[in-house]
């Protein structure tokens, strides 16, 4: 499929090729919908549709910084506590609390520990 289509096919199966593999493939027209189900997650986005995260989480970035945004959805994304990101980092709970509200500056001792935990680049938390 190298067209970019804007609306379901809806008069017909759709024929898919795969190169590499010399695969054809023919979807049934009852098994489309199913089909755009599963592919949903993959939609590519036109550039010109979309939107830069500094604006789509400005006001998240207002209220904890880039920093402490990065460390709270690191959390959500784990599911964890302040309080055990802390009990990792052998530090207080409220040591967690300022880093994330832009209150206490993370070093790059901390960042290293930081990005380890999370599995991501220091350079995420300076």
């Amino acid at each position: 499929m190298s067209a970019h289509m804007r609306k379901r096919p809806i008069d017909g199966p759709i024929e898919i090729f795969d190169e590499q593999s010399k695969t054809r493939f023919l979807i049934p027209k009852e098994a489309i919908g199913k089909l755009f189900s599963f592919l949903q997650p993959f939609q590519v986005i036109d550039e010109d549709e979309s939107i830069p995260a500094d604006e789509v989480f400005k006001d998240v970035y207002k209220k904890y910084g880039k920093v402490g945004a990065a460390i709270r959805g690191f959390r959500a994304r784990d599911n964890m506590t302040q309080k055990q990101l802390a009990e990792k980092l052998k530090i207080r709970q409220s040591h967690v609390s300022e880093m994330e509200h832009g209150k206490r500056t993370i070093g790059k001792a901390m960042a290293h520990k930081l990005a380890q935990l999370f599995n991501t680049d220091y350079r995420m938390f300076l």
